[in-house]
């Protein structure tokens, strides 16, 4: 309501009509969300409801304010100035998540750990490009919620159907500058619902990376795994019945969490397609999702960040995670040498295949299987994990340009 009476002021400054002592009577006008409130339980409308108690405590003064507007006006530019609010302290959320995760990833750009794909071993990486990937989509969804929120906070004063007939495009650009909002171009008396449908697509998208980086920690915490864990406070409790578990609720709670951002994201959608100029099938549930998917996204966005910077790098289980398969995850290396002599590579391929398949069902070191074999390549070489981290520091360099825009942003 505050945000309507900054409107409803903004729009009588810009009037030729008021004069000054009437002007600050309007700028002095105050309500109270009861008054408000008891007023609706006669006019069954917010808007007008607001109206009436406002113009009351402004005198004579108060048949100025509303003069030549109607509700969506009010709506939905001072949605606009709340968006534009919410956006300020969830992009700081963002941006703060970015710096948290490139820390974290060049702290870890020669840990060593198993790459997987299937939930499968796969070949080693280090923990810092796992990292750096989770960082350059923040950063991705830091951009992408900074375009949704500036393209969302659009103002509009146009009047029943947009035709400006009470007032004018001027007197509308005069009000919107006072409040430092962009204009929607054609309103049709509302702001197109596509722009807040936009928004909240974006804010779901990052609630999906923060999933995303949530159900990595949950795997990595697993006890067959155990790799990474969230933090535990002390006198933390897992469990009320077994005091040895630590479970990994946090990221679990975001993981649950970004479903809800992606219902309210759908609901939006579905306001896009009103009737003819307008309706109001889409303000009761933008009075939900809006500041319930704003609100949530911030939460968890410093969810994560707590995650992020307490978690517990177990370096030593993962290099033990590496013999797993007794060496089968140089089999990419083993082939290529082999082709490299001259092989085939479909006969390399298999004969690889076959003794990798050995050495994990077997429990029998690759190399131990390969030397027995003597295909006349060079183990020291294709055993050397080295290969597998020679790019990292190069990978996680690439998030300098990333991290600095956004520090500069913040």
């Amino acid at each position: 309501m505050e945000a309507w009476r900054r409107v409803e002021v903004a729009a009588c400054e810009a009037m030729d009509g008021p004069t000054e002592e009437e002007l600050a009577a309007i700028r002095s006008a105050t309500f109270t969300v009861e008054a408000v409130q008891e007023r609706e339980r006669i006019t069954d409308h917010d808007v007008a409801a607001f109206v009436d108690v406002i113009s009351a405590s402004a005198g004579d003064a108060g048949r100025w304010i509303h003069y030549g507007l109607t509700s969506s006006d009010v709506l939905d530019t001072a949605l606009a100035l709340q968006l534009r609010a919410a956006g300020e302290i969830v992009l700081a959320g963002a941006r703060e998540l970015v710096a948290a995760l490139a820390e974290r990833a060049r702290e870890h750009v020669q840990t060593v750990c198993v790459g997987r794909t299937h939930g499968v071993h796969a070949e080693p990486t280090t923990f810092g490009v796992k990292l750096a990937g989770y960082a350059m989509e923040a950063a991705r969804n830091a951009a992408r919620l900074e375009r949704a929120f500036a393209q969302a906070s659009v103002g509009a004063i146009s009047g029943a159907v947009g035709t400006y007939s009470a007032t004018s495009p001027e007197f509308e650009l005069l009000i919107l500058e006072r409040l430092g909002l962009e204009r929607e171009p054609v309103s049709t008396q509302v702001v197109a619902r596509d722009r807040h449908a936009e928004l909240l697509q974006a804010i779901a998208l990052a609630g999906a990376g923060l999933e995303r980086f949530a159900t990595e920690i949950r795997h990595l915490q697993r006890t067959e795994v155990r790799e990474v864990e969230e933090p535990f406070r002390a006198g933390q409790k897992g469990s009320s019945a077994m005091p040895h578990k630590r479970n990994p609720i946090t990221t679990e709670r975001i993981t649950g969490l970004a479903r809800v951002l992606r219902g309210n994201a759908s609901a939006a959608v579905e306001n896009v397609a009103l009737w003819h100029e307008r309706d109001i099938s889409h303000s009761g549930a933008e009075r939900v999702i809006l500041p319930d998917s704003t609100i949530l996204l911030d939460y968890l966005q410093h969810l994560a960040i707590r995650v992020v910077k307490g978690m517990v790098v177990h370096e030593d289980r993962m290099r033990r995670n590496l013999d797993l398969t007794h060496g089968a995850l140089f089999s990419q290396r083993a082939l290529l040498a082999l082709v490299s002599n001259g092989m085939a590579r479909d006969e390399a391929y298999r004969i690889i295949q076959e003794t990798a398949q050995r050495a994990w069902d077997e429990e029998t070191p690759l190399r131990d299987l390969l030397e027995e074999r003597d295909l006349g390549i060079d183990l020291d070489v294709v055993f050397d994990l080295g290969d597998y981290t020679r790019h990292a520091e190069e990978i996680v360099g690439r998030l300098g340009g990333v991290v600095d825009g956004e520090a500069r942003r913040r």
